[in-house]
């Protein structure tokens, strides 16, 4: 077998865009040819899928898994919304999410570097099934939940946006209809806090600040602002603390009194540990594509 240096692993990674390990294994099998290695990376898709680098990939889904005790939410993003309803891309994207399952990293990063088997890398995976699929693939954001109760999810419209609660609870047929309402409340909600206690001082300093110089606007006079402020204050807890909210199904009760009702129903105690949901490509910037492009990138699409 031919020799190869580390200066050559490198030049290859430069022209094709490869990631370190794809290159090298490359020059390995093409016995350090360096132009038959450049050909292999584009026969497995490698090279073709980091000339897409640039591209932005804001479509794609938010998907949930669960196994055991165990709960994922990740959002995994592509370039059009026509490959992110369909089935490889799908297939991809529960793939990554049982992996981050079965080996909790901690970052995206220690994600992608983590083996799926037989030496292969979830960077690799990605980048493989970028070049089968024709558009870049990138996992953006994942959070997992480890429980000692129960873990319910809720995902809208095929993916646009998901759910994951962590419920401190026996699983029943009572408190898993409860935590389904409480999941679709909060994906129509988007509470930013679960109790008014999470929120950070700076936070709330800052909401106070904004509203005594509303009231002082209006005209009220200084010794009574005070006050004003305080009942305005509970008005921004009902808005973004869980707890505090008014149900979205009966606006008479709380999520807190409706959890009491629950757990009072369900003839156990029952309390939300955590909650979070993504906004699938929220803060994403979206590159404009004329109606012309996105057709025919399609029609290419389905020929595959």
């Amino acid at each position: 077998m031919a020799e190869f240096t580390a200066k050559d692993v490198m030049k290859l990674r430069e022209q094709t865009g490869a990631g370190m390990m794809d290159c090298k294994r490359a020059l390995v099998d093409a016995d350090g040819d360096f132009e038959k290695a450049a050909d292999l990376l584009r026969e497995r898709g490698i090279a073709k899928a980091a000339k897409r680098a640039s591209k932005i990939a804001a479509e794609g889904i938010v998907y949930a898994y669960i196994e055991g005790k165990t709960g994922v939410l990740v959002e995994v993003n592509c370039e059009s919304d026509f490959v992110a309803k369909g089935e490889k891309f799908h297939e991809v994207v529960s793939l990554v999410a049982k992996q981050i399952a079965a080996k909790k990293p901690a970052t995206v990063s220690e994600l992608l570097a983590s083996d799926m088997g037989g030496g292969k890398t979830v960077d690799t995976f990605v980048q493989e099934q970028t070049g089968v699929i024709g558009e870049k693939i990138s996992v953006r954001r994942f959070a997992i939940y480890e429980t000692n109760g129960f873990i319910e999810t809720y995902i809208h419209m095929g993916g646009t946006m998901g759910v994951m609660l962590d419920f401190d609870a026996p699983e029943t047929a009572e408190t898993k209809a409860l935590a389904h309402d409480i999941a679709l409340h909060t994906a129509f909600s988007k509470p930013a806090y679960l109790t008014a206690e999470e929120v950070p001082a700076e936070a709330l300093e800052r909401e106070k600040a904004i509203l005594m110089q509303e009231v002082l606007n209006e005209g009220k006079p200084e010794a009574i602002a005070a006050r004003i402020v305080e009942g305005k204050l509970k008005k921004f807890y009902e808005d973004n603390c869980l707890l505090e909210q008014k149900f979205v199904k009966d606006d008479k009760v709380t999520i807190k009194q409706l959890i009491a009702q629950g757990a009072k129903a369900a003839g156990s105690a029952v309390s939300i540990k955590a909650f979070l949901f993504y906004v699938m490509g929220e803060g994403i910037e979206k590159k404009a594509e004329d109606l012309s492009e996105e057709v025919a990138k399609q029609v290419e699409a389905m020929k595959k």
